[in-house]
């Protein structure tokens, strides 16, 4: 396997195909120049058409498809517009007017997609030019509902660096410390069979047998045992995840449960008590007893506090960007702007998941109780809160490869249901399980990035690509709903890694503003008056809203810095210079200030 995927990884990053089609008046056509190919992407057909387009009105163009993406390039003199659209970010088409429509360009498709924006495009109404259209988006935008693969197993795009080897559990543990005398690693789900959703390898109580590790899965939600995420370096409090305990509406006991709670917190003994932090309302928690869950209660757990954190359910957060993207696109709601926002609470949202953050690394910090999160099944508004936690006590992820590392651990091995909250490939855009969860945290990511300007190795267009590509299926990155899934699928073998891309070209995701600092932890404010929605992401397909790319006091910055580099490669010219002269046989300099040749600069 070693010797195949370095096979992959040896060239460079695109490839532009070149295709010739014989178009239907006879004459050949090359298409090298009307659409960029990746390295197995095929074009499928393409088509006049007049683009609606919400800001400058109908455009004339010609639309190319493709088995990964929509490109649409303008016909006409006054305007080079080009679209270029994954078909992963497309979450619903739409017919729009009928054979007997009336009205300029009232006959054609609608588009809805998942990246804050719709396509309108309009076509002739004679021959039913749209009916081929419209089969062939559905068919390569869902290729799950016709039985086709995702793009990312037909993508070969070849990359100087393989992403897939960016994060190894057992080398992140020994980053931390671990295994030690408190905490072992256990390979108890090596074949997923104590729990389907974890990840094979984890990290639990030095002092739990993985016989206790089995009865204490029978009382947790989806068999989501409390397993360690993270320890303090220093004084050794750790950051525990899980799903909620199955008490149900009688109030069910589990001994076993109780007592490796209780084994977790005696991994330091100088805490007297366990924080737990269930990331729900407290009604909420209470209502899922009705289903079988529930919480921990001071009855059953002497030596534990329990906290609620108030954070919203996966269907407030997708009512919620709704609201959002009512109110920015395809135009921003001017009159009433801050009621409007208001009004989506979107923000209240991220204050929530902050806030909750906050609590959980102040906790760890001080060293005052060791910490276990969870929500109902542990794979939401958990993955949010320690890996939001973790961000903010360590400042290796907040370097471009641990951010990675943060990534692939707390949301793709724990078991994040992208599939499901993205509806990779799926064409039932009304499916419940849809949601925003990893955008909240990506948002979270670049509030904290705002506030903290130099704590970041990256910028925001390595949080926008992120996002992008949590859509696009280019990449085998984000698929799949847990590790045993990508595992049956060989999703390591038989795609390409988003970090494969990232990393090939690092310099273009870099701040410039980054200085690097080991035991900072940062505590962002997560006051309303602190936050702001993320313009440059939100609101980027309106050309109104101007986007200072790249930002000029970034680009000022880097040229400085160029500018420093250059004298000091000068002036170690001139040292180098200035050491031969020495070792020549001396000719008694007047003064000592003579001896070194005098350098001019601008400063």
């Amino acid at each position: 396997m070693a010797s195949a995927s370095t096979s992959k990884y040896n060239s460079h990053s695109l490839e532009n195909e070149s295709i010739k089609r014989t178009s239907r008046d006879g004459v050949n056509r090359d298409l090298t120049e009307a659409v960029p190919l990746l390295p197995g992407e095929t074009l499928i057909t393409d088509k006049e058409v007049i683009y609606i387009c919400p800001f400058n009105g109908p455009i004339k163009g010609r639309v190319y498809i493709t088995n990964y993406r929509l490109y649409l390039r303008s016909l006409e003199t006054d305007s080079s517009l080009i679209l270029d659209v994954p078909l992963g970010v497309i979450s619903r088409i739409e017919k729009m007017g009928g054979a007997t429509s009336r009205g300029e360009n009232s006959y054609g498709l609608d588009i809805t997609c998942k990246d804050m924006r719709n396509l309108r495009f309009a076509l002739k109404q004679e021959g039913h030019s749209r009916r081929d259209m419209f089969e062939i988006l559905t068919r390569y935008a869902f290729p799950l509902a016709h039985s086709l693969p995702l793009f990312a197993f037909l993508n070969e795009e070849k990359f100087n660096v393989d992403g897939w080897t960016v994060y190894n559990p057992v080398e992140e543990y020994r980053r931390q410390g671990l295994p030690n005398h408190h905490w072992r690693i256990t390979f108890i789900n090596k074949c997923y069979e104590l729990c389907d959703t974890y990840p094979a390898l984890l990290v639990v109580p030095y002092r739990a047998s993985d016989d206790d590790l089995r009865r204490v899965a029978t009382f947790r939600s989806r068999n989501r045992i409390p397993v360690l995420s993270w320890i303090h370096p220093e004084n050794r409090t750790v950051i525990v995840r899980c799903s909620q305990p199955l008490v149900g509406m009688s109030g069910k006991r589990n001994k076993d449960d109780e007592k490796y709670l209780d084994v977790i917190r005696e991994t330091n003994k100088q805490i007297s008590k366990l924080t737990i932090y269930d990331a729900r309302p407290s009604v909420n928690a209470v209502a899922n007893k009705a289903t079988g869950g529930g919480y921990e209660s001071d009855d059953a757990y002497h030596n534990a506090e329990l906290f609620f954190l108030d954070i919203h359910n996966i269907h407030v957060m997708r009512e919620s960007l709704k609201k959002v993207k009512d109110i920015v696109y395809p135009n921003v709601e001017e009159s009433h702007w801050l009621s409007s926002l208001e009004s989506t609470h979107w923000l209240e949202h991220i204050k929530l998941v902050l806030t909750g953050a906050i609590q959980v690394a102040d906790k760890v910090s001080s060293g005052k109780s060791s910490v276990l999160v969870h929500c109902s099944d542990g794979w939401d508004r958990t993955a949010q809160l320690t890996s939001l936690a973790m961000l903010m006590l360590d400042s290796f992820y907040r370097s471009i490869e641990g951010f990675e590392i943060l990534v692939q651990k707390e949301w793709i091995s724990f078991g994040h249901k992208f599939a499901s909250r993205i509806g990779h490939g799926d064409k039932n855009h009304t499916d419940a399980d849809r949601s925003p969860i990893f955008l909240q945290f990506i948002d979270c990511v670049w509030q904290m990035s705002k506030q903290f300007p130099t704590a970041f190795e990256f910028n925001e267009q390595f949080l926008i690509i992120i996002l992008d590509h949590l859509y696009s299926c280019r990449f085998g990155t984000f698929l799949f709903n847990c590790e045993s899934a990508r595992e049956r699928q060989k999703v390591t073998e038989r795609t390409v890694s988003l970090w494969s891309l990232i990393n090939s070209n690092k310099e273009k995701f870099k701040n410039p503003f980054y200085t690097k600092e080991i035991n900072r932890v940062l505590y962002p404010v997560a006051s309303m008056r602190h936050l702001e929605l993320w313009v440059n992401y939100y609101i980027r397909w309106n050309p109104r809203i101007k986007q200072q790319q790249p930002n000029p006091v970034e680009q000022r910055y880097m040229e400085l810095l160029a500018l420093r580099d250059e004298y000091i490669k000068r002036l170690e010219e001139l040292q180098l210079a200035n050491s031969a002269k020495l070792s020549d046989p001396p000719t008694s300099p007047s003064s000592p200030s003579q001896m070194m040749p005098h350098v001019q600069t601008h400063f």
